[in-house]
């Protein structure tokens, strides 16, 4: 029993040592992970500080950057309105010297009048005293002095009297036709207007000169790109700032200055770009020649028209006649034939559309063949456009009857519009008529692609289609319309015939 008992006891101590050393062995392992947990939060602070650390130091630094580039923009501000200060002091001293210089010149032009005022007044007094004196003397009147001469000089000079009154009266008669045809040449330039087409060249302003050496690109790509696509020539010289377009087609110069211009702002220039920015500006033109179709109908009042005509209306815009815009030709010309239907009772309507088309057919002579004159029947008869309208057109330059009397009213508006002073100059239409012949004679050779006359008519750059013709073949054409040349054009000097043969290699990987 009391063994039993003891033993008990031990179990029961034995038990209370195990559940303490338990306890005691969960407190060690809890405490353990409870530190390993701080270790981690205490790096992961440490880490996050430092990263805090890093991002102010490097806020500090943007925002010193941003500081000093607002300084410098400051520091240019300021030197800016500086110069345009200096630039208005300068300009406002100089009125002030030009305002005293008018005052001067305003006392002395005063002071000079009242002179002549003066000696006005006094050979006026000697004037009338020296008649006082003659009436003295001849006891006759000024006004019978005046009878009695006129009588001794009918009785002595009557033949010579007749003869002078015959003269004066052929010279009067000159002074009033002379100040009728002054009144008629007034009265025609009441419609004034801009004759003059543009010159052959056209410039674009540049941000800076390193946008040059862009625009030529690597050994020369990018500007040889662009006059294969333009068919123009560009050219790139000292002067600061401008790139010079040349070309004889005022279409093409502006569809290189417009694709210029894209690539510029856009900022890439490289030759993909450049044929898409080439088209996008041909699509811009396009736009603008349906406009300017547009306005010129509604400035002459004809509404009515087939959007076509105005299409065609509108490339007008871009063709010259021995100088003189086609689109303002035909412009004016339907005016003054409003004009003088209106005058003549005529149809007035008839007579402006016959004369706004007259030259409809120039919009489609260099790429059709035929005369304008034909080509515009054709074009007329196409959309509808009533038979009184063609007739009236069809007689300007006397190929067809005059059927109608508006037929004369357009051919006289037509012809008024030329030949007015300086609306034309002959060699600027030849000039161009040679540019456009020998475009013409490359064209006509099989496999030729685009043929550009640059340099004023002394190159014929030629691009081929390289699938129809070889190396071999470009040396032979280039001798073959070299030779055609020769035989069908006059020209001064030499013609350089540079014949282009390009391939270009695509493939897509997919």
């Amino acid at each position: 029993m009391f063994y039993s008992s003891s033993f008990f006891l031990i179990g029961g101590f034995l038990l209370l040592i195990g559940g303490l050393l338990g306890y005691f062995l969960r407190q060690v392992a809890a405490v353990r992970q409870v530190n390993s947990i701080e270790r981690k939060i205490k790096s992961r602070l440490e880490s996050a500080k430092t990263e805090v650390k890093e991002i102010v130091l490097n806020a500090k630094d943007r925002a010193t950057a941003i500081i000093d580039e607002a300084k410098n923009e400051e520091k240019q501000r300021k030197l800016q309105i500086a110069k345009l200060e200096e630039h208005l002091l300068k300009r406002e001293e100089s009125l002030d010297r030009r305002s005293e210089e008018a005052n001067s010149r305003e006392q002395f032009l005063k002071e000079e009048i009242n002179k002549l005022k003066e000696a006005k007044v006094q050979i006026d007094a000697f004037r009338q005293k020296i008649i006082s004196e003659l009436e003295r003397i001849t006891n006759l009147s000024q006004a019978e002095a005046k009878d009695e001469l006129f009588k001794n000089l009918e009785k002595t000079h009557q033949e010579e009297v007749f003869s002078a009154l015959q003269k004066l009266e052929k010279h009067r008669q000159q002074e009033i036709e002379q100040k009728a045809f002054n009144i008629m040449t007034t009265v025609l330039q009441r419609y004034a207007r801009s004759h003059i087409s543009e010159l052959t060249t056209s410039s674009v302003s540049l941000p800076s000169d390193e946008l040059k050496g862009k625009i030529i690109g690597r050994e020369g790509r990018n500007i040889r790109t662009l006059e294969r696509l333009t068919g123009v020539e560009i050219i790139i010289d000292e002067t600061p700032e401008t790139i010079t377009i040349s070309s004889f087609d005022p279409l093409r110069r502006e569809i290189a200055k417009i694709a210029i211009e894209k690539l510029i702002k856009d900022g890439r220039i490289q030759p993909a770009r450049i044929e898409e920015k080439v088209e996008e500006a041909s699509r811009e033109i396009n736009n603008r020649i349906i406009e300017a179709g547009e306005t010129a109908v509604y400035e002459v009042g004809i509404l009515d028209l087939p959007k076509e005509i105005i299409q065609l209306l509108g490339k007008l815009q871009f063709r010259t006649s021995y100088g003189q815009n086609v689109l303002l030709h035909s412009i004016e010309s339907a005016h003054l034939a409003g004009m003088l239907a209106a005058e003549l009772g005529a149809n007035v309507e008839v007579a402006k559309k016959g004369a706004l088309l007259h030259d409809i057919g120039k919009a489609v002579d260099h790429e059709v063949g035929g005369t304008h004159l034909e080509l515009g029947r054709k074009i007329l008869k196409k959309y509808g456009v009533e038979e009184a309208v063609i007739k009236a057109m069809e007689a300007h330059h006397e190929d067809y009857p005059f059927a109608t009397p508006e037929a004369f009213i357009v051919a006289a508006a037509e012809a008024i519009s030329a030949s007015r002073p300086g609306a034309r100059r002959d060699t600027f239409e030849n000039y161009l008529k040679r540019l456009e012949e020998l475009e013409r004679i490359a064209t006509s050779f099989e496999g030729v692609k685009n043929a550009y006359a640059v340099q004023a008519g002394r190159e014929l750059r030629i691009f081929v289609v390289p699938e129809k013709i070889d190396d071999f073949g470009a040396l032979k054409l280039a001798r073959d319309i070299a030779a055609k040349i020769e035989s069908e054009l006059k020209y001064p000097g030499e013609i350089k015939v540079n014949v282009i043969r390009e391939i270009r290699a695509v493939e897509y990987a997919r």
